[in-house]
Parts: structure tokens; sequence; C-alpha cells
């Protein structure tokens, strides 16, 4: 928690005290500084577009993800197991290794400044990953589930849609909230593709608080409290549902 106290006392206190001493609490505590934070820059802006981007990349993300994990770990496929060493090399490029054609094609599709430029790039990163937690979640159900969904007549979409979905929904929840903080606070993508200020999402917003010549720190401090805030509510309303679907499928031996 020190970061994040640290960054809070700092956005209380005046601007003149930040840089004139290091002092853990300030004798006259002010809000001048958040005050700035939203009028110097369109930091509401900035988190709706994070909020919007980061909520279609999470449904978009979990629904690909959803179907291609129970098909993988649930039906007769042949290859698996090497499908789903793809998917994991996949998930290892670093970013910086695909902006390059990433740009490319959001270029060419005429989709830069919008906030399907952003969720194009951000599914590609938080898909893999999801496949791979959400295939353990589904793997773990019994399988004799589907074999009775059979016998009632069940297709494998109405197993997976009223069965398996439902018994797996703590992991996908799980999985929901990891991939949303994610494109929360992704920077790289945010910064080379949304170049217009109308566009730009929380952190590289943020960033583009210093000037040539200074940097406000009390501003910066701010914001990022502003910004930090809806994160740690959200997983502070879902830490149960959290806990519980990482840990869920797990059996004493």
């Amino acid at each position: 928690m020190f970061p994040f106290i640290w960054v809070f006392l700092t956005s209380i206190k005046p601007s003149g005290e930040i840089f004139s001493s290091f002092k853990w609490f300030t004798a006259k505590p002010t809000v001048e500084s958040y005050e700035a934070a939203l009028t110097n820059r369109p930091l509401i802006r900035y988190m709706i577009n994070s909020f919007v981007v980061a909520t279609l990349s999470t449904i978009l993300s979990l629904t690909f993800a959803s179907f291609t994990s129970y098909a993988l770990t649930r039906l007769p496929i042949k290859g698996k197991g090497f499908i789903l060493g793809i998917v994991l090399a996949a998930s290892m490029f670093p970013q910086i290794a695909i902006i390059s054609p990433m740009f490319n094609l959001i270029t060419g599709l005429g989709l830069r400044n919008s906030y399907l430029g952003l969720v194009i790039p951000y599914i590609t990163i938080s898909l893999p990953l999801s496949i791979w937690i959400l295939s353990t979640f589904f793997q773990k159900k019994p399988f004799e589930l589907e074999e009775s969904a059979k016998l009632d007549g069940a297709s494998p979409f109405q197993t997976f849609r009223k069965i398996i979905f439902p018994l797996a929904a703590p992991g996908v929840f799980t999985t929901g909230i990891l991939v949303f903080i994610a494109a929360w606070n992704e920077y790289l993508f945010a910064l080379t593709i949304n170049s217009s200020d109308s566009w730009r999402t929380v952190p590289v917003g943020i960033s583009m608080y210093s000037s040539q010549f200074t940097i406000p720190w009390g501003d910066i401090s701010a914001a990022t409290v502003l910004v930090t805030i809806p994160i740690v509510i959200i997983v502070l309303l879902f830490q149960r549902r959290i806990v519980s679907g990482l840990t869920s499928g797990k059996v004493k031996e």
C-alpha cells in the first residue's frame, strides 16, 4: 500500500510543498491538484474511453475464449494439445513485437482514433491467456454431466450454455476481471494507435500532463488516485467471487 498512500498524500499537498520538502503529511491539505487534474486535461473523457474499451475487450474476449475453451476441453477434436501450444506461444509475444503490423492493420482498416482500433489489439493480447485460464476451469467439470445431457437430447451448444458455462461462471468472472484490468492499464497500443486527445485512454492521458519544462506531480498524483478508485472498488466488491474463481475446481487429494 505504500506507493498508493504516498501518491494520495502527494495529491493533497500544495504545489510548492511537493518540491520544497520531504514530509509525509502536510499542515495545509488542499484539493487544488484534483481541480487542476480535472480541468487542465479531459480526465473524465479519458476514463470514459478506458471504460468503454476495457468493457468491449472483456466481453468479446470472454465470448471467444469460452467457446474455444469448451471445444478444446470437452469436444472430440484432434490435436488439442498442439492447438493449446500455439495459443500459449501466441501469448508469449511481447507487445513491441507486434506493434508495427498491428498499427498497419488498424491504419489500413481506417480504425485509428476509435474504440474498435484499440479493442482489436487488446483482444489479440488477452484472448490467448483467457483461453488457457478458462480451459482449466472447463476441464475440471465432470464429463458425466455432458453424457447425461446427451441422453436427454441436448446439443453441444445447449450443454455448454445450460450446464457447463453456469458451473464455470466463477472462473469466467475471474478471467473477466483480469482482462478488464489489463485493458484499463494498457499503454503501448493506446499511445500508438489513438493519437487524438479525445480518444486517449487513462494511462496515456495521465502521461500527457507533463509539459516540456515542468512535471506537475500534484496533478498527476490526483489523476492517479481518481483513476485507481474504480479498479479498487471493483476488486473490493467482487473479491469473494475472484477468490472463488481462482480456487474453483481445487479438491483435496
